[in-house]
C-alpha cells in the first residue's frame, strides 16, 4: 500500500521543507509500528527543487484477523479464506488513512515550529496513489476530489491487460495536482475521501468516527456538494450516526454565517440612516440590552449558547458579576478564533478562570450546560429550519434548564425600514425564517407553558411605532413556584 507527496521549490524556499512539514528527516528512512503492520516513510528524491515523500504500508493479514476477531467481528466460516486473501495489503483504505493520520498527525493539524509560516501556505502539490478501490469509478473519484481545488487525473486500472474485453477493475491509478491547498487540508482530504472511496473500513465505526469525520472535514464537508455520500460512506451507512452527522454539519454551515456576519449586516444597514449621526450599531445595542437583562436577573453563572466568534463573551468578561462564563458553539473554527479575540493562550489565570469555550449541538441534551444562572440565544434561532426547533426547545428549556433565558431574533416588520434590503428578503442568506412579533411572541409563549418559564418581551434598537423594533428579545424566567418546587 503506497502512496507519495511531492513538491517543488526554489533557493529562497527549497522543497525539501517538506521534511520539517511532515516533521521526517529526508536523510533517512523511518518506521513506524501499527495496529496492523507497519509504516515506512522515505523520500525518493529530496532536492531544492523537488522533493518527494512516500508512505508505504506494510499490512499484516494475520494480525488484522487477529484484531477483527477480538473485537467479535470473525465473521462466517466460509470467509475464512477472504480473511487472509484480499487486497488490503495493496490498495488504499481506511488503513492508509489510519496510518497517515498516526504517522504525518502533526502535519495534518498544520503544526511545524520549524516552519511555521510554510505550514499555513499553500503549496505546490502532487499526490500519487497507484492503486486505489474507487466503488463508482474514476467519475466518482473526480466528483469528490475536484470541487476541493485538485486537478485530477485519474486512471481505471483493466482486469488482466491480456483480456481488454473483460472491462476494467474498480481500482484506478490516481494523481492530485494543486497549488491553492496548504499540506495540512491535503492530508485531511485524503484521510476522509479514501476510505469513502473504497466504501469499508477495517474497524468498527461507533459514535466517535462522527467526531473524527466533523474534526478532518472542517472548512470543506461542510459546503461539499456530495457531502451526504462522504457522510454516509465514511460512516459505514451507519443511519444513525450518518443523520448525526450531517445535522452537526448543517450546524457548523449555520455558524459560519455567524454574528460577526450578522453584525457587518447590522453595521451597513445601520450606515445608511443618518450617516453624520453615526448611530450605534445594531449589533453593539443588541448586546448591552442582553447585559443590562443579565444584570437585572441577577446571573453569575452564564452560558452563550451559539456563541460564534466570542463577541458577547467578550462583552461579559468586562463586567465582574459574570463569574462564569460558557461559550458553546457546534463550529470548532468559530471556537478557535473565538479563543483568538479572547486571547485565551494569554489572559491571565484569575481572568482564564471565569472562561471556557466549549463544542457541542443544541439540537442535543448535553449535561455540561445543567445548573447555569441564565442562557443566551443571541440572533441563533433563524437560522435553523423550523422542524429542528423543538430539539433546541427541549435541550435548552427542558434538560438544561437555567433560571433566566434570553432569546434576540430579528423582527421581519422592520425589514421594510433598510433601504439596501429588497423587497421580500431576509437580512441574511442563512435564515431560514424571520418572524413578525406576533410570530414570536406566540412562539415564546407556548415554550414558557410547555417549561414552566414566564416571558417577556423587550424591544432592542429603534421602536418604530408601525413596524416595531428591529431585534426583537425574548426574557424566560422559570416560574417562582416552579424553582421553589424544584429546590
Amino acid at each position: 500500500m503506497f502512496l507519495s507527496i511531492t513538491t517543488t521549490g526554489t533557493p529562497e524556499r527549497p522543497a525539501t521543507d517538506l521534511g520539517y512539514l511532515l516533521h521526517k528527516h529526508p536523510g533517512k528512512a523511518q518506521a513506524f509500528s501499527t495496529s496492523y503492520g507497519r509504516a515506512h516513510v522515505l523520500y525518493p528524491e529530496a532536492g531544492p527543487e523537488r522533493c518527494t515523500a512516500a508512505l508505504l504500508l506494510e499490512v499484516d493479514a494475520v494480525a488484522l484477523v487477529r484484531k477483527g476477531k477480538s473485537k467479535g467481528r470473525g465473521g462466517a466460516p466460509d470467509a475464512a479464506l477472504a480473511q487472509y486473501v484480499n487486497d488490503r495489503p495493496y490498495a488504499a483504505s481506511s488503513l492508509l488513512a489510519v496510518a497517515l493520520s498516526g504517522v504525518f498527525s502533526s502535519a495534518m493539524r498544520g503544526v511545524c515550529n520549524a516552519r511555521p509560516e510554510r505550514a499555513a501556505q499553500p503549496l505546490p502539490l502532487r499526490v500519487e496513489v497507484p492503486a486505489l478501490p474507487a466503488r463508482g469509478g474514476a467519475g466518482l473519484v473526480r466528483q469528490l476530489f475536484e470541487p476541493l481545488g485538485w486537478t485530477v487525473t485519474v486512471e481505471p486500472v483493466a482486469l488482466d491487460a491480456q483480456f481488454p474485453e473483460w472491462g476494467d477493475s474498480r481500482y484506478v491509478r490516481l494523481e492530485l495536482e494543486s497549488g491553492t491547498l496548504t499540506l495540512a487540508q491535503a492530508l485531511r482530504h485524503l484521510y476522509v475521501l479514501l476510505p469513502v472511496l473504497d466504501d469499508a473500513k477495517h474497524y468498527w465505526v461507533s459514535e466517535d468516527e462522527v467526531d473524527k469525520l466533523l474534526r478532518a472535514g472542517e472548512g470543506w464537508l461542510s459546503e461539499h456538494p456530495e457531502q451526504k455520500l462522504i457522510t454516509s460512506r465514511y460512516l459505514s451507512r451507519r443511519w444513525s450516526l450518518t443523520r448525526q452527522a450531517m445535522e452537526r454539519l448543517e450546524l457548523v454551515r449555520l455558524a459560519e454565517a455567524d454574528d460577526s456576519e450578522v453584525e457587518e449586516i447590522d453595521n451597513a444597514v445601520e450606515a445608511e440612516t443618518e450617516e453624520e449621526a453615526r448611530p450605534t450599531p445594531l449589533a453593539v445595542q443588541r448586546r448591552d440590552a442582553i447585559i443590562t437583562a443579565l444584570q437585572a436577573s441577577g446571573a453569575a453563572r452564564v452560558l452563550d449558547l451559539g456563541c460564534g466568534q466570542g463577541q458577547l463573551v467578550q462583552a461579559l468578561l468586562k463586567d465582574p458579576r459574570f463569574t462564569e462564563i460558557v461559550g458553546v458553539d457546534v463550529s470548532v473554527r468559530a471556537l478557535t478564533i473565538a479563543s483568538r479575540r479572547l486571547k485565551l493562550d494569554r489572559m491571565g489565570e484569575r481572568q482564564a478562570s471565569r472562561v471556557k469555550l466549549v463544542q457541542g449541538s443544541l439540537a442535543y441534551t448535553d449535561k455540561r450546560l445543567k445548573g447555569y444562572d441564565a442562557a443566551v440565544l443571541s440572533e441563533v434561532i433563524e437560522h435553523l429550519d423550523l422542524p429542528r426547533l423543538p430539539a433546541l426547545e427541549y435541550s435548552v428549556f427542558g434538560a438544561a434548564r437555567p433560571r433566566t433565558v434570553l432569546v434576540t431574533t430579528p423582527n421581519v416588520e422592520y425589514n421594510v425600514r433598510w433601504e439596501s434590503l429588497p423587497a421580500g428578503h431576509v437580512r441574511h442568506g442563512d435564515h431560514r425564517f424571520e418572524w413578525t412579533r406576533e410570530e414570536f411572541r406566540a412562539w415564546a409563549a407556548a415554550v414558557a407553558e410547555r417549561h414552566g418559564y414566564e416571558v417577556e418581551f423587550v424591544p432592542v434598537g429603534p421602536d418604530d411605532p408601525e413596524v416595531g423594533p428591529p431585534t426583537q428579545m425574548a426574557v424566560f424566567t422559570v416560574r417562582k413556584e416552579k424553582e421553589a418546587k424544584a429546590a
